[in-house]
């Protein structure tokens, strides 16, 4: 009799990088929204700010984690480098899911505990960001200038985290680090990897400004430092007058790229739809800055979420999907299913807008924020289930 070896199975969940931290994405997306909204209604008692609590753990818990799936999966594949090990990857995955359950923890028991979560967190993604670095330094491509704003937006983003640490210890105001890694990071970084695919994606043939992307940084800069600074009534106008300009100069230079966006299949037209929002945001931000500083209504924060549901979640949607498809081994491709998956993320950012505008006009539609966070939820957990399979089990659909 002959008995051949056991051959050990490659656990396929994680098999490539993006699988485990999408899948933590999207769990993270659930839990630390859910436990914003109890908050939110005092149902819960926590350790840190409900503000702290909402920003950070939707910019470093949530979509970080898709950053790194998707940048240690493609950022090889941009510098012509050699892939991200699994050895690597998976200690920074398990990493994560430790430091970001102590964490958790500490927002229930302990401020001290949220540190030392906040710490390790920081440690955690100075290692992604390093390996980031290396792979652009070692790269044999040609060209890196869209990689070189990809890893500078990522510096902001360890800077950004640092300084959510350095808040905790009373050393300076949330507003430096909310905004310094909301626009410097989040936005920035989702703009550098979106200008440079989505035209890629589309085929199209007009060349880009090569001016473009750094000019966009530095407006960003501007941005930055005048939001620090906007409850100062001729700042807030400044402010407005320079998102009006970030507006008109984007939404300009994405029309001369003539995007095919009614001629393309829904998987595609989904990130024109993102794109765009991107200057539309920005036009909205400065009108209703404008109008908040001439008859002093608060928009509570309609701008910001134009930016983070209508640019940065329907192009993670798309971009998401697409990922997940195509490494998968399945065509590129969505059903109708998927159609309303993309349309829901527009429903609810209008769910959202709809709770800025009760609160400016006082039409005390409370319920509003519930069904906003609702919708929230309900996106992320049917997204979950619909692909997470894939990402588990890789499951056809």
């Amino acid at each position: 009799m002959i008995f051949s070896k056991s051959v050990k199975r490659e656990n396929y969940f994680l098999s490539q990088p993006h699988q485990p931290f999408f899948l933590l994405g999207i769990i993270n997306a659930v839990v630390f929204m859910s436990l914003f909204a109890l908050a939110y209604r005092s149902l819960v008692d926590i350790t840190i700010s409900v503000t702290f609590l909402h920003v950070y753990s939707l910019m470093f818990l949530v979509f970080s984690n898709f950053f790194t799936g998707f940048l240690f999966t493609t950022f090889p594949r941009f510098n012509q480098a050699q892939i991200v090990h699994k050895s690597y990857y998976l200690k920074i995955f398990f990493a994560n899911v430790i430091f970001e359950f102590l964490f958790l923890v500490g927002i229930f028991s302990s401020i001290n505990l949220v540190k030392i979560g906040l710490f390790a967190l920081l440690v955690s993604h100075l290692f992604v960001v390093g390996k980031l670095y290396l792979i652009f330094k070692n790269g044999k491509s040609i060209n890196k200038k869209d990689s070189f704003w990809i890893l500078i937006a990522n510096f902001f983003g360890l800077l950004g985290e640092a300084l959510f640490l350095l808040y905790l210890f009373g050393i300076l105001d949330l507003r430096f680090a909310i905004n310094i890694s909301f626009y410097m990071y989040l936005i920035f970084l989702t703009f550098s990897v979106a200008q440079r695919m989505i035209p890629f994606f589309s085929h199209s043939l007009e060349p880009k400004d090569p001016r473009f992307v750094g000019m966009i940084f530095t407006l960003f800069i501007f941005k930055t430092i005048a939001s620090f600074y906007d409850t100062l009534g001729y700042v807030k106008i400044f402010e407005a007058i320079l998102d009006l300009c970030i507006g008109i100069y984007m939404l300009r230079e994405f029309l001369r790229w003539k995007l095919p966006s009614f001629n393309s299949p829904a998987i595609l037209w989904v990130l024109h739809l993102g794109l765009f929002w991107l200057p539309v945001a920005f036009l909205i931000s400065g009108l209703t800055l404008l109008v908040e500083s001439v008859w002093g209504i608060n928009f509570y924060f309609m701008g910001i979420h134009f930016l983070s549901l209508g640019f940065l979640s329907t192009v993670f949607v798309g971009f998401g999907t697409r990922v997940i498809l195509g490494h998968s081994g399945q065509p590129p491709h969505t059903d109708s299913f998927a159609k309303n998956i993309f349309l829901f993320v527009q429903v609810v950012l209008l769910l959202r807008v709809l709770y800025s505008v009760s609160i400016a006009f006082d039409l005390k539609l409370e319920p509003l924020f519930d069904i906003s966070v609702t919708a929230w939820l309900i996106l992320f957990i049917v997204w979950g289930l619909r692909y997470g399979k894939m990402l588990v089990y890789k499951k056809n659909i």
